[in-house]
């Protein structure tokens, strides 16, 4: 079976993005805070995970990003 890019992409977004989120953001909740974490406060770490997750593998981890983003051309600054 062969998965096309666009679903390869997207399960990246869902389990290093989402997933992986997640699970270091709730470790870093309990550590700082020394709470147990419940379902609820899972819930609200993927509500915050998700946009995050969502800039980091679609648009940042996109091929053409930093072609795109260009802050400085080597035309325009006299120091490249």
């Amino acid at each position: 079976m062969r998965l096309n890019k666009k679903v390869i992409r997207f399960l990246e977004f869902a389990i290093i993005g989402v997933v992986m989120g997640t699970f270091e953001d709730s470790i870093a909740v309990y550590f700082v805070t020394g709470e147990k974490v419940t379902f609820d406060t899972v819930w609200i770490i993927v509500l915050v995970a998700i946009p995050f997750a969502f800039i980091s593998e679609y648009v940042v981890d996109h091929p053409k990003f930093w072609e795109r983003l260009k802050i400085f051309r080597k035309d325009q600054d006299p120091h490249l």
